[in-house]
Formats: structure tokens, sequence, C-alpha cells
């Protein structure tokens, strides 16, 4: 019996040359719609799915291949005696190849302007069911959704007139990972249609973005995963210009720099390192903002990452190349700023497009077994209600420095502390076990700068311990959430040092 090839495909490339080759090792093609279409103006005699189940496509193009003439010929076991009779007794002929790809529904609901009625017929029926037929008769069909590899089934088919079971049961694999993916994007547009905050199931599909040399340490197998339908604003859709490949630390430190970065409007730069902020300056120029980065703290800031929320000149590209870094992030790079930094091999150079309005809708964290999922932390100062809680107002200059204070000590680990002026970060004291140990830090860091300083605290003070010690290095202003049973305490303290407390009422944990 001649064999036979099933082809529907939205993705058309190769599909040709593919088409060719089979036919020309006595394979007979069937195929339905476009696809057959697009072969038979191409020269590649195909025969018509209707011609072989007898029956027309109807309901618009949505049956067509769902017919046990088809599946039939997708799910016999071609070596068990019982099935090959069953097959003879109703005129079904076996399906050796398929090659199929889908309805694209992910592009579609990409679209700004997508509706539901257009999603809706976007997903494909007949496609996921002749795959997962084929994928599960695997030992007998071999099935291609995936144009990349129809060179791999040729080499085969030339060599030995078939394909090895190896090769089918790796497609097959490619298959169901690809029908999954499909699923999960339909359920999640559906589940989000449906205003479902926490499904009973949660079903997550990212794209292989590149496999890395190793993880957090050499020892450690790692590669980098992405989400088609998450944020453009993201590292994860960066476009690298320069520079060595990106490490799993490098993604997680420009991941952590990027986030921060986002809080400001004016011109400003951000140095990460160890995924904490080491400093971050603003200005009324890129390069200004940029030198107040780098004086917060001139020596973390080495081997350290950078982002910035302008297009990076040639002068600011001067300031940064003049030290180690391991990257840039920017909106965009000038021709001549660019060429500076390109003197540096290994630097890498990354542009993400800022003016994106696309947000990914949840933060996932891994644990051992399980999955944490919970919205982005988007409270900001301005959604604040600030609340001035001592007899002493705080200046403009003070309100200023307080407002920086809160947008970047939000993104340092708890326990977090941060000390800045209005333009620039002067200590920053991240991670510790207790809040006095980060205000110690932070304000040794600071040192004689901290006299007239704000300092922020990403959660309320247990006590006035906090308050007393910000005292002693000259603190002015405080910005915390307030909320602790002894208050009262660190507002006395303040108002006995005269500095002015406010309190934000929303707790920034980062862990």
């Amino acid at each position: 019996m001649k064999r036979r090839a099933l082809m529907s495909v939205s993705d058309k490339s190769g599909i040709l040359e593919f088409a060719r080759e089979l036919v020309k090792m006595d394979v007979e093609i069937l195929s339905t719609g476009g696809t057959r279409k697009h072969l038979e103006d191409n020269g590649v005699p195909t025969t018509a799915v209707d011609e072989v189940t007898g029956f027309p496509e109807i309901l618009g193009g949505r049956v067509k291949t769902l017919h046990p003439l088809i599946h039939g010929g997708l799910l016999a076991k071609h070596d068990d005696n019982e099935h090959q009779q069953q097959m003879d007794d109703n005129g079904i002929a076996p399906i050796e190849f398929v090659c199929v790809n889908l309805y694209p529904f992910r592009e579609t609901i990409s679209k700004p302007d997508v509706t539901v009625d257009d999603a809706i017929e976007n997903i494909d029926i007949g496609g996921p069911t002749m795959l997962r037929s084929a994928a599960k008769n695997h030992a007998y069909v071999t099935v291609i959704v995936d144009s990349g590899d129809y060179e791999a089934v040729l080499a085969e088919l030339r060599e030995q007139q078939t394909t090895s079971p190896e090769l089918r049961r790796k497609l097959a694999a490619k298959v169901f990972r690809h029908t999954a993916a499909y699923d999960a994007y339909i359920s999640n547009y559906l589940t989000d249609l449906t205003d479902e905050q926490y499904p009973e199931q949660l079903t997550l599909t990212y794209e292989l973005s590149q496999a890395l040399r190793y993880g957090e340490n050499p020892h450690q197998k790692a590669a980098f995963y992405k989400s088609a339908l998450g944020s453009d604003f993201s590292i994860a859709h960066a476009e690298q210009l320069h520079g060595k490949e990106l490490s799993y630390n490098n993604i997680q430190d420009a991941n952590a720099a990027l986030q921060i970065i986002k809080e400001f409007t004016m011109p400003a730069s951000v140095a990460v390192k160890h995924m904490n902020p080491c400093g971050v300056g603003t200005g009324n120029t890129l390069s200004e903002s940029f030198k107040k980065a780098y004086e917060a703290d001139s020596t973390s800031i080495f081997g350290g990452i950078v982002a910035l929320n302008r297009e990076v000149d040639l002068e600011t590209a001067q300031q940064l190349s003049q030290i180690f870094l391991e990257i840039v992030i920017a909106p965009s790079f000038t021709e001549e700023a660019l060429a500076e930094l390109g003197k540096k091999k290994n630097i890498r150079l990354l542009t993400v497009p800022f003016e994106t309005k696309r947000r990914d809708k949840w933060n996932t964290v891994t644990v051992e077994g399980g999955l944490l999922v919970q919205e982005p932390d988007a409270f900001g100062y301005e959604d604040a209600e600030i609340r001035v809680v001592t007899e002493r107002q705080p200046t403009e200059q003070e309100l200023e420095a307080l407002k920086l204070g809160w947008s970047v000590v939000k993104h340092v680990k708890s326990n977090a502390i941060v000390v800045c002026d209005e333009s620039m970060t002067l200590g920053v004291g991240a991670g510790q076990m207790n809040r006095v140990g980060a205000a110690a830090i932070a304000l040794e860091q600071a040192g004689e700068k901290a006299s007239g300083a704000a300092m922020a605290s990403d959660a309320f003070f247990p006590m006035s311990d906090t308050v007393e010690t910000a005292a002693k290095a000259g603190i002015k202003a405080i910005i915390q959430p307030g909320g602790s049973k002894k208050d009262q305490e660190s507002i006395d303290a303040a108002n006995a040092h005269g500095i002015t407390m406010v309190f934000t009422g929303v707790r920034h944990f980062k862990h």
C-alpha cells in the first residue's frame, strides 16, 4: 500500500521542499484548505481530505479532519492483526507521516485590539487532535509540528527509507509539549476573561530562550526560559547589542536593576550588585544621574550591572567605560556611545523597550515541590496616603529625599534601610536579620553624608532603637510604613531629636 502523509499547516515555511521530497519517495500527500492550495499552486500533487472521507468540510472549516477514516489511519497499530482487520473492513488506510501546526492563537491574543470572537475562532480543534493521535501512535507514525525538524526526518528517510524509533519518540514528545503549551495559552486567556483569581489548576508555559553555561555556581546546570506573553519591558525580551553571553547571575541582577529603574521618570541611573542596589542617582541629564549613582558606592559598583532610563549618549558612555561593568541596560545607545562602549570586549549592552505597556500580572517563585504566586509590588509613593506623624513637618527637599528612598527601599532585600538625599542614595543596608543592623550598615556607608539626610525603611520599626541610631548619625527625615504596637515610642524619639517622620501605611518586604 502506498505510504501517505497528512499535511495541514499555518506556518508554511519549508513545507514545499518537504512535500516535494516526500513525493519523490512515492509518498501520497493528503491535505486540506490553504495548505493544499499552497502545495497545488506550486506543483505538488495532493489528495484532498474530503476525497478520502467522502464528507465535505463543514461549519466554515471547523470540521474537516475529525473523521474515522483519518483518525483510524493515525491510530492503528501496524502490527496488530485485529487493528488491521478492522482497517480492512472499514476501508481505512494507514497514515505514516503527519505534518501539522496550529492556528496562531498566541499571536492572535497578542494583538492589542483582539476581540474575544477572533480569539475563539483561532482555537484549533482538528489540529491538536491529529497531532495527539499521531504522537500517541509514534511507534508507527512520524509526527512533525516544527518546520525545523523536516530535514532530520528526510535525512533518515534517505538513509534507511524509514524513521528511527528514537526520532519518532523525540518528535512525539515535542508534539505533546507543543499542544500542552497551546492549551495553556487558551486556558489562561479564558481564565483571565472570567476574572478567576486562583484557579484550581495553574498551567504556565515558557519557551527556551537560551541554555546557560551554568547556574549560580559552575557545578549547577541552568537555562533561561521566557514567557511568550509576558512583559516586553523585561530582560526576557531584551536585545543584546554587544558582549559575551549572559550568565544566570547576570540575568538575575539585570532583572533587579530593571525593576528599580522603572520607578523613575526623570533621568536616572541604577547600579546593582547581587540583586541589591548599590547606587541610585537622578539628575537633569543622564550623565549627571550616573555620576551620582557611581559616587553613591564607588566600590561596590565594580563588576556591577547598570540600568539607565534614557538613551546613552557619548558623555555617559565615556563615564561608564571608566569602570568594569558586567552589563549596561538602556532604551537605546547613540552610535557614538555604542562605539565607545564596544571597545570593551566583554561588556554586555542590552536595550529594552521602555515604552511598552504590557506588564506581568503575577510574580511567581518556585519552592521545592510548589510555586508561590503573587501580584507584583506596584505600590508606589504616589499611591501612599502620606501621613506626617511628628511635630516637625518635612521640607520640600526632605520630601523629595523621602520619595527617592521609598522608591528604592522596596527593591532592597529585607530587612532593608536606605539612606539618601533628594537625588541619590548614600547608603544601603540589605538583607539583615534585624532592622537596627540594616540601619547601621546603611549609615556607616553614608558616613558624614548621613547628617541632614533621609532614611527609608521597608517595614515598621518594632521599637525606637532604629530612630535613635539614625539620630546619632544626623538623619533628619524618616519614611516608614508604621503599624507597630510601639509606633509612639519611635514618634517620641523622632520628636526628641527634631526628626520629621512620615508613615505610608504600606510595607515593602522583599524576600
